[in-house]
């Protein structure tokens, strides 16, 4: 087994935990970066290219927050009053997009001037709990709000819907197919629901296992979906070609958070429960884990770009990348 090692530069640090090790030796070392203390970061995304931005959301205090991966250096950009940032994409025009719940509004970030944009939901949308965000084919943004609502804004013309989902309370993550389909996962509702992009209507599928807490989707390069199971440790994969479902374990006692699928299509899991970053390969069937070396790191989002994965440790106030090969 190859040495635990540890080594330090100012904000950015590389190292081996000793439940990852005993894993996987040969590992190539998660990378971490301290944010701003206090701002418990909770969705992360990364522009293009290596040398680009990792955007995150300070949840805690009401920013985005933009780090230098190169540097380690970050700043943060003050997104309204009330602001309470959630979750965070780059868009197709290269600009983080964000759901603030605080201000129960969609947010424009501009990555050169740090113009901020915002568009509120209607008024009996006003209690939305905006949690997650897409694209379709079309570049309109679809959103879910975990109060029981979905919704959809064209930032060509700023007309926004906003629908009552199907079973209420519940719809967390979200996600479009490479060919434009939109799906979202419901927490409460323990399903994943199918929406018909121009008509707005919401077709809920059920996953196998009941009370399973589908906390977060993501597509595979074939338009598959794969989906968190915070409830039973699990992850689950809907082939909507076939309308087949198959499901996995992952190892320990499983709380799975998060879910991404990489341009590998190797599918990335945070699981609470072991303090890690789960991989999965649907291939080999096999999970490799990545424990975080703080305690209480709690990644609440996996994201990330051609051969790096990025999650935000929400617990220890910093972001968390790992090589993907």
């Amino acid at each position: 087994m190859a040495p635990i090692r540890k080594l330090t530069f100012g904000l950015l640090a590389f190292a081996f935990s000793a439940a990852a090790a005993s894993i996987n030796c040969d590992a190539a070392a998660p990378a971490y970066f301290d944010v701003s203390r206090g701002s418990h970061p909770h969705d992360v995304a990364a522009a293009p290219g290596a040398a680009s931005p990792v955007y995150y959301t300070a949840q805690m205090t009401g920013k985005l927050g933009i780090l230098d991966p190169k540097t380690g250096k970050f700043e943060e950009i003050g997104l309204g009053a009330r602001s309470a940032p959630h979750g965070v994409v780059v868009g197709p025009d290269g600009a983080p997009w964000i759901t603030d719940g605080g201000q129960n509004a969609i947010v424009r970030v501009d990555p050169k001037t740090r113009a901020v944009k915002v568009w509120p939901l209607p008024a009996d949308a006003s209690s939305a709990n905006l949690n997650t965000l897409t694209f379709d084919k079309k570049g309109r943004v679809w959103f879910t709000g975990q109060s029981g609502y979905y919704g959809r804004l064209d930032p060509a013309t700023s007309d926004m819907k906003v629908w009552n989902a199907p079973r209420g309370s519940g719809p967390y993550g979200i996600t479009a197919t490479p060919s434009g389909d939109v799906y979202y996962a419901s927490l409460a509702g323990n399903h994943i629901a199918h929406v018909d992009v121009e008509t707005g209507v919401a077709t809920v599928i059920e996953p196998p296992t009941k009370g399973q807490g589908a906390r977060r989707v993501w597509s595979d390069s074939r338009g598959r979906i794969w989906v968190s199971y915070w409830n039973t440790g699990q992850v689950g994969m809907y082939d909507p070609a076939s309308r087949s479902w198959r499901e996995w374990k992952l190892p320990g006692t499983g709380h799975a958070y998060a879910v991404w699928v990489d341009d590998q299509d190797k599918v990335w899991l945070t699981d609470w429960s072991t303090n890690a970053i789960v991989k999965f390969d649907p291939v080999t069937e096999k999970f490799e884990s990545f424990a975080s070396d703080k305690r209480g790191a709690d990644v609440r989002q996996m994201l990330g770009r051609a051969g790096e994965v990025w999650g935000a440790e929400s617990g220890n106030d910093r972001l968390v990348m790992v090589p993907a090969r």
